[in-house]
């Protein structure tokens, strides 16, 4: 078994090369803005789950998936030239939807500031606001 720290290690170096390899090598048009979000890694070293998004969103997974796994050979030999492990492991790509569930709860929140600096939550005349009352 190998330690946390070193699957992470691992993770983390994969991600990072992944990353340079969709934006450098990569000409596949199906993968075009694809971002790579997270690798996790399992303590057997065996498979590297590989977590991808879009700009587009969540539309585009039913052709960035199958381009990933087309190319996933590739990918891994790639890769394990560039990561030296004894035996690398095996990719398996993922749709990420955070940065979408993101963008949408930065949507809501602009929405709720927005209703909240409506004037119909500003006081009204009859009342005064505090610390300006003549006495």
């Amino acid at each position: 078994m190998v330690s946390k720290v070193r699957i992470q290690r691992i993770a983390d170096r994969i991600r990072e090369e992944l990353s340079e390899m969709m934006i450098q090598e990569v000409h596949d048009p199906r993968l075009v803005g694809v971002m790579i979000t997270d690798v996790t890694v399992d303590r057997e070293l065996a498979f590297a789950d590989v977590y991808v998004s879009s700009l587009e969103g969540a539309e585009r997974a039913a052709e960035v998936i199958p381009a990933l796994e087309h190319a996933g050979g590739y990918l891994r030999t790639e890769l394990a030239r560039r990561v030296e492990l004894r035996i690398f492991p095996r990719l398996r790509f993922h749709w990420d939807p955070t940065p979408e569930k993101a963008d949408h709860m930065e949507k809501l929140f602009k929405v709720m500031q927005a209703e909240s600096n409506t004037p119909d939550t500003q006081p009204t005349g009859d009342q005064a606001p505090e610390g300006n009352q003549d006495g």
